[in-house]
């Protein structure tokens, strides 16, 4: 699957929309939690349909994936209803990634849409320390300095945070920042968690999503009933549920399928400049839609985040071949300076 040959045109399709997708859905959620009229619905319970959704896309990508529906069953049947302990290893990267998913609406509802995106941008350094930890990656002195560049670039931006001035309901940036910090954490460990599992066997990808899913669904559940179980009960568990709501859904289930073939069809130059474009797009929203007063501070953060993206998905430069060249060069000069001395003596 990984030789597969795409067009550029689908690699910059694929890019274009997880851009969009990824811009669209901070921002509409900052709308539904900040500025919609009306009851405010139960960010638990989104999360928990979400994984719901991505559990019947993922159902129907394997479905055409294994070509037949007998195929199907019979997959589903040994890693999903016969294999618990699979089930339970997926279960860790559900329980963060239900953490991830709940602090990100927390988030949301006290940061500004634009702030929120360059901020985030936090889990890439947090996903190299995990890299490193976990898979015994390692770092080029480049990417070092771009880790290090996008730290500055989110210490400018959160030096003095910035509300929107069209934003009707109290904020706190403070408990804001709190919950992007967790989600960060959350992000780096659960994707880099879920890369080893992928890389322990030769299960399809689609297969350890839907299991996964399933965990997810569980939990998220769990989260429902621990943390608004009783208004859900007087209320329902749609209640306040609009358009909106629908499309955030909708948008988060969709994005993760657009970042599975991100990930597989481009390169990390291609993904750091869709990282890029989303904080553009964002910060052009929010100033649109929410009245954001653009500072020098937040330009300046936003620009080196935007840079240090771009660097740290730079390739990195293959040292072994360089040194076999160098050595190879070493060896043709001596031979060279071997063949003057004989030929002056």
């Amino acid at each position: 699957m990984g030789d597969e040959k795409v067009s550029m045109v689908f690699k910059l399709y694929c890019l274009t929309v997880m851009t969009v997708l990824a811009a669209t859905y901070a921002v509409v959620v900052r709308y539904t939690r900040t500025a919609s009229s009306g009851d405010l619905y139960f960010s638990t319970t989104a999360v928990c349909i979400t994984e719901v959704f991505k559990l019947l896309l993922s159902t129907g990508l394997l479905a055409r994936e294994s070509g037949s529906l007998k195929k199907l069953v019979g997959i589903l049947k040994r890693h999903v209803f016969c294999n618990p302990r699979e089930l339970l290893t997926l279960s860790v990267s559900s329980v963060v990634y239900a953490i991830q998913n709940n602090m990100a609406f927390l988030a949301l509802s006290n940061l500004d849409a634009a702030v929120h995106q360059v901020t985030y941008q936090l889990k890439i350094p947090c996903t190299a320390l995990c890299m490193i930890l976990m898979l015994r990656r390692t770092l080029s002195r480049l990417q070092w300095f771009a880790i290090a560049m996008l730290c500055g670039g989110v210490m400018l931006v959160q030096w003095k945070p910035i509300q929107a001035t069209k934003v009707p309901v109290e904020q706190n940036p403070f408990v804001g920042f709190i919950a992007i910090a967790i989600a960060v954490l959350c992000s780096g460990f659960a994707g880099v968690y879920f890369e080893k599992v992928l890389k322990s066997s030769d299960t399809s990808l689609w297969v350890r999503n839907i299991q996964m899913y399933i965990s997810g669904i569980v939990i998220t559940m769990l989260a429902v009933l621990l943390n608004d179980g009783q208004k859900v009960v007087e209320k329902g568990f749609f209640f306040g549920y609009t358009p909106y709501v629908c499309f955030v859904i909708f948008l988060a289930s969709v994005g993760g399928l657009y970042t599975s073939a991100v990930v597989k069809y481009t390169d990390n130059i291609m993904k750091s400049f869709s990282a890029a474009a989303a904080i553009v797009l964002s910060t052009v929203a929010s100033r649109i839609f929410f009245g954001l007063h653009i500072t020098t501070t937040f330009a300046s953060g936003a620009i080196l985040v935007c840079v240090s993206i771009y660097l740290y998905g730079l390739p990195k430069q293959d040292t072994t071949k360089l040194s076999v060249e160098d050595s190879e060069q070493k060896s043709k000069q001596k031979l060279v300076c071997e063949t003057l001395i004989e030929r002056g003596g």
